[in-house]
């Protein structure tokens, strides 16, 4: 049910759209504050007795939608014209916060059957907490509303994005990713401190640690995959990783058939950029049937490893694999097992370290129309 924008000013409970919608479409109209019932300014009537919703549930959670439903008196039940619904982020204090420019955050809804869906990407994002009360209203000859008291606050998180969202990010990848360029190794970089503490600390294994909040907000990896994060693109006039960093000056380099190949799985995790005209794609590389796997199954886009706009890995007839790379896009592998140091070498590069191309915790520009979808923030 998407609830239309409306603006934030009102002298009516009327909403100006309430010619176009149907029965289970939400008007969206600003209230007073839960602590008063009643408000002049909202043209809320004095309350008579209606009933109290009871027992709040909340299911069918998305990142943009939920289903809501309550008990309440069936004796009554004619008399209710409409639902008051207050919806807030839980950090938020005081009822009637805008989340987005002037989108309120108080719904006002048709009584229809319940469960009804609540669905709104411009008030309701992803991985985000919310508090809700709901009130019933009778419209009265005048106008005005009658309300009831407001139902106990009910708690709930909305979800990370789906296979389905993910798949619409993939496509806006796809329409940027440009042509492939060959590539022979993965790399990482960091500080000589993180390849002393590899060695002396975790038996020359780097071992994975769970993905960071940078990204897309509803990214389903973020703060539950562990991984280790490589690197793979090269320069266009070197064919060679580039020899500056923003994450340290020493780099593992590993031959790409190491972590990629018919033993691997390749899956597509994220699209995003920083407020910059670089776009980055995380991709995840997991050993068929590992943990990783297991994970990135249920929740991520799994690609033909052989033929995408990304990352490929192709056998020739003498069992030669090579590897190409997008070349507009900017890859952030993540690996899922540990990998062995003595399955590469560690070396200092000689370029420079570009702290301003850090992607660590990044949050995703959320006004670029290249890499968002029409979903929650």
């Amino acid at each position: 049910m998407e609830v239309p924008r409306v603006g934030h000013s009102i002298s009516s409970p009327t909403s100006p759209c309430e010619g176009m919608i149907k029965n289970l479409s939400l008007d969206a109209i600003q209230l007073c504050d839960r602590e008063g019932n009643k408000s002049h300014d909202s043209g809320i009537a004095e309350m008579e007795e209606l009933p109290v919703p009871q027992h709040i549930k909340i299911t069918n959670i998305t990142c943009d939608s939920f289903k809501i439903c309550w008990d309440m008196d069936a004796r009554v039940k004619e008399r209710i014209t409409h639902y008051f619904i207050d919806l807030n982020k839980k950090e938020n204090k005081h009822a009637n916060k805008f989340k987005h420019k002037d989108v309120p955050t108080k719904l006002v809804a048709k009584a229809v059957p319940l469960p009804m869906t609540v669905r709104g990407h411009w008030f309701l994002s992803p991985r985000t907490e919310y508090t809700v009360a709901v009130q019933t209203a009778s419209k009265q000859g005048d106008g005005d509303y009658a309300v009831s008291e407001w139902s106990e606050v009910v708690e709930f998180c909305t979800a990370d994005y789906s296979t389905v969202h993910l798949t619409q990010l993939l496509e806006k990848a796809e329409v940027t990713a440009g042509r492939m360029l060959p590539l022979s190794v993965f790399y990482r970089n960091q500080h000589k401190e993180y390849f002393d503490h590899v060695r002396h600390a975790q038996n020359n294994k780097m071992v994975p640690s769970v993905k960071d909040n940078s990204g897309s907000h509803g990214s389903p990896i973020s703060g539950k995959l562990e991984g280790i994060f490589f690197s793979c693109n090269t320069e266009f006039n070197t064919g060679e990783p580039p020899q500056d960093s923003p994450y340290g000056r020493y780099r593992f380099h590993v031959p790409a058939e190491v972590l990629f190949n018919g033993d691997t799985n390749l899956y597509f995790a994220d699209f995003y950029c920083m407020y910059t005209a670089y776009h980055y794609v995380i991709l995840v590389l997991a050993p068929r049937d590992s943990p990783g796997d297991e994970f990135c199954r249920q929740r991520l886009p799994l690609l033909d490893a052989t033929n995408n706009r990304f990352l490929t890995c192709v056998a020739s007839e003498d069992g030669r694999l090579t590897f190409h790379h997008a070349q507009d896009l900017i890859l952030e592998v993540i690996y899922t097992d540990p990998v062995d140091l003595s399955m590469g070498t560690v070396a200092e590069i000689s370029g420079h370290q570009l702290m301003s191309l850090s992607t660590v915790n990044a949050k995703k520009d959320p006004s670029c129309k290249t890499c968002n979808i029409s979903v929650g923030r």
